[in-house]
């Protein structure tokens, strides 16, 4: 009996160590690119920096509320894991009349949803998210041209509108 319960530690913490594994917000600035995708997996998006560098993009869309960036410097080392989808961080990373479609891309990953809304002439990107658990809805505005116009954040109705 004592030899089945031990086995079954194992196996357990084994599957457990895996999840940890494959969890893109465990890698660490200094891992190399290459141990990085061992350990994680294809990317949901790989993109070029600026300097020779790489970004890794894992996102957990159209089902998910994360989407978390590995910039990868020339030499193949991880300096930064950062999940972007981070309602404190939108203020400061989207740069209205800056940034082109490719750019939104590159930095959150392919939208949830696109669509159009008669008060603006082009498309409303939208990515879900959470906030302290509360599911919420980020939406950027690009115009015809491809330049992001504006954004803002919602709740997420829809998951309202199921269980009703």
């Amino acid at each position: 009996m004592r030899l089945a319960w031990s086995h079954a530690f194992v196996v357990v913490a084994g599957l457990l160590l895996v999840g940890c594994a494959s969890e893109p917000t465990r890698i660490v600035p200094g891992t190399t690119a290459a141990e990085t995708l061992q350990r994680l997996g294809a990317p949901t998006g790989r993109y070029p920096l600026n300097g020779g560098g790489e970004r890794l993009q894992y996102s957990r869309m159209p089902a998910g509320f994360e989407v978390i960036d590995i910039d990868v410097d020339a030499s193949g080392r991880v300096v930064s894991v950062t999940q972007v989808l981070n309602e404190a961080r939108f203020g400061h990373d989207i740069k209205v009349g800056q940034w082109r479609q490719n750019e939104v891309v590159a930095f959150y990953g392919r939208p949830y949803e696109i669509s159009r809304v008669s008060s603006f002439d082009g498309t409303v990107w939208t990515w879900r998210y959470k906030a302290v658990n509360e599911r919420r809805m980020l939406y950027i505005y690009i115009d015809p041209t491809g330049v992001v116009r504006r954004y803002h954040t919602g709740d997420d109705l829809e998951f309202d509108r199921i269980r009703d």
